[in-house]
């Protein structure tokens, strides 16, 4: 067990404080990317804390803290999606956009909040569990076999799942053409983003025609 959680598990605040400093952008991310833009979101992050505060000494380090904190943090957030018994439409609020040394230029930021709306827009339409493992395992680039622990499924439910979610969202892409671009390209940065079969490969693969001819000619003149 990491030795920080282990002090912080055995109640030491400094210890918590440094927790939360460590781990508080991770939280807020995961809560953002399940939640949408909220006013609500710090509230959110919060809570999660609270949870993590009164929950840490039943952490038994079976398995990582990232991942109980990962699980923790989309339970908590859902929580309060139900509460409110709607989400919130992701195109109607502003994104928060995570400041970084040797930030874009404002024209490139701008870019860059039209391509998240856009995406976000589409990632709306999708339910509960799909969006959850998408965000998971395509925004945050989580392997399947950590996902089914954190949404407590196996493995092949959360790849039918991610299945489904990406061919939602493509198909949602089909119906807006003039997002495509814009979405497609903002889904080639994502960590954990699905990768396409190569066509050079299939081509290689794939017998043509010629070959198939030139296959039969072969046999017919080696003869018996």
């Amino acid at each position: 067990m990491d030795p920080l959680v282990e002090r912080a598990r055995n109640g030491d605040q400094a210890a918590f404080q440094e927790l939360f400093h460590t781990y508080k952008d991770t939280v807020a991310r995961v809560v953002f990317r399940i939640m949408g833009p909220s006013s609500e979101i710090e509230d959110v992050v919060q809570d999660v804390f609270v949870h993590v505060f009164r929950s840490l000494h039943s952490f038994r380090g079976d398995a990582k803290f990232s991942t109980w904190l990962y699980r923790l943090a989309s339970n908590v957030t859902k929580m309060h999606l139900r509460r409110k018994k709607s989400r919130p439409r992701f195109a109607d609020v502003p994104i928060p956009e995570r400041l970084e040394p040797g930030m874009d230029a404002p024209d490139e930021q701008i870019d860059r909040q039209k391509r998240v709306e856009a995406l976000y827009r589409l990632v709306d339409r999708l339910s509960e569990k799909k969006r959850e493992v998408l965000v998971l395992h395509d925004f945050e680039g989580l392997p399947a076999k950590e996902i089914a622990e954190i949404v407590d499924a196996p493995v092949l439910t959360v790849r039918t799942r991610l299945f489904y979610a990406r061919k939602e969202l493509y198909a949602a892409l089909a119906e807006e053409p003039v997002l495509a671009a814009v979405v497609e390209q903002l889904l080639a940065s994502l960590p954990g983003k699905p990768k396409k079969a190569s066509k050079k490969k299939s081509a290689e693969t794939k017998p043509t025609r010629s070959t198939r001819r030139r296959k039969r000619r072969d046999s017919h003149a080696e003869g018996p």
